[in-house]
């Protein structure tokens, strides 16, 4: 018989209070790029998206897995968000990125989990749509491509019981916020990994400065939420400085379990209001890869790393009658000059490198399945650590 399933929803369980902390709180001086975070420092500053994180448990401890919920704006069904995927190394499952890079077009929430919970999550994309477009119309007219993506939770999580069902799902994206976004332990992310320490879910934002369509000064929003479970220990790096040299037991075992153990993947999802055309945003895709980097994420043979960009700027009308052919329509919509976006593919790189991070000071202890154990980040090493190395403070931490 399968143990009972607790489903956590928006707190924590069974956990003493928390002294995690954003990487911002830990180390305010920590040089984090030139642009400002936007009010709360999440992917919800973006006007329209909204995210909800779910998480699930069983009476053992050997259950740790979750669902994130993301959407792009309220009505995705009929106004299309324009969007890209990169993948920097493919060794992983993002679902509907085909017809995103043939059409351009994201007209579908997100959904980001564990492996085994991929086919619950497009079932439950599937319900929601029938839900809310209407059980009375023909089969052919509900041709939504859920988008879904995952990383591996094995090592902390048992697989086997498969916890996460449609109606979770259908559930998340019904109470998406575009508030607080919970991160460490949570949604995707519970039963994730980052460097050999806990990982999961972070968020970050940024303020960009450009123009409007006439040319205007006008400030854009862009911004990452990342589910991490990639890396090894003896590459984290935090603004530049070696942290996981220096954390790593130079014991002859643990420098040969960090060599062994498989790398995981990442997701990082990128959103903005700034009017940018597929291309444009396949590019700003790419430059997840530059943020990644900097934390030390160097792409292995196993690892995942799929990176999504939208932008909500445009709402591409879909299915205006959804009776007839839209032939010999036109749509204008407004796109950014390819001359005033590089501050967009700086910040690209600046949020997720700092969604990264958010991730693992976030992240807290957990024994899993098999009596996996992985360690948090130790947050007052990390802080003696950067001290010690970008400001020569000594510390007794």
């Amino acid at each position: 018989m399968k143990d009972s399933i607790q489903k956590v929803q928006d707190r924590s369980v069974n956990r003493m209070p928390s002294q995690r902390m954003r990487i911002r709180q830990l180390v305010p001086q920590l040089d984090l790029g030139p642009f400002k975070p936007g009010r709360l420092n999440y992917i919800t500053d973006v006007p329209g998206v909204k995210v909800h994180t779910q998480e699930f448990h069983n009476d053992k401890g050997t259950v740790h897995t979750g669902v994130t919920c993301i959407t792009p704006r309220d009505d995705w069904y009929h106004k299309a968000c324009y969007a890209s995927v990169f993948g920097f190394n493919g060794c992983g499952e993002l679902t509907g990125s085909h017809w995103i890079n043939e059409s351009g077009l994201l007209h579908s929430p997100i959904c980001i989990t564990g492996s085994f919970n991929i086919g619950a999550a497009y079932q439950g994309i599937q319900q929601l749509t029938i839900k809310s477009v209407g059980e009375a119309r023909p089969a052919s007219h509900y041709d939504v491509l859920p988008v879904v993506g995952e990383t591996y939770d094995g090592y902390l999580n048992d697989v086997t019981q498969f916890p996460v069902k449609p109606e979770h799902v259908i559930h998340g994206l019904q109470n998406v916020s575009s508030e607080h976004v919970r991160e460490g332990n949570v949604g995707g992310g519970t039963g994730m990994m980052c460097h050999h320490f806990k990982g999961g879910t972070g968020s970050s934002s940024r303020l960009v400065e450009s123009v409007d369509a006439k040319g205007q000064p006008k400030t854009y929003t862009i911004a990452a939420l990342v589910q991490t479970n990639y890396g090894r220990k003896k590459h984290l790096r935090i603004g530049g400085v070696p942290v996981g040299k220096h954390l790593i037991n130079a014991a002859a075992d643990e420098v040969a379990r960090d060599e062994a153990r498989k790398d995981g993947s990442i997701i990082v999802v990128l959103a903005t209001d700034a009017p940018l055309h597929p291309t444009q945003l396949q590019r700003i895709a790419k430059r997840a890869t530059v943020g990644l980097a900097r934390v030390g994420g160097h792409g292995f043979n196993s690892s995942g790393d799929i990176f999504l960009a939208f932008s909500t700027a445009n709402e591409v009308p879909l299915r205006p009658n959804d009776t007839s052919s839209q032939q010999g329509q036109i749509y204008n919509p407004e796109v950014l000059s390819d001359f005033s976006i590089d501050g967009l593919f700086e910040a690209a790189s600046d949020v997720t490198e700092e969604s990264i991070y958010n991730a693992l000071c976030m992240a807290e202890t957990t024994t899993g399945t098999e009596g996996h154990r992985v360690e948090a980040l130790p947050l007052d090493k990390v802080k003696a650590i950067l001290e010690k190395h970008l400001w020569g403070i000594s510390s007794n931490l």
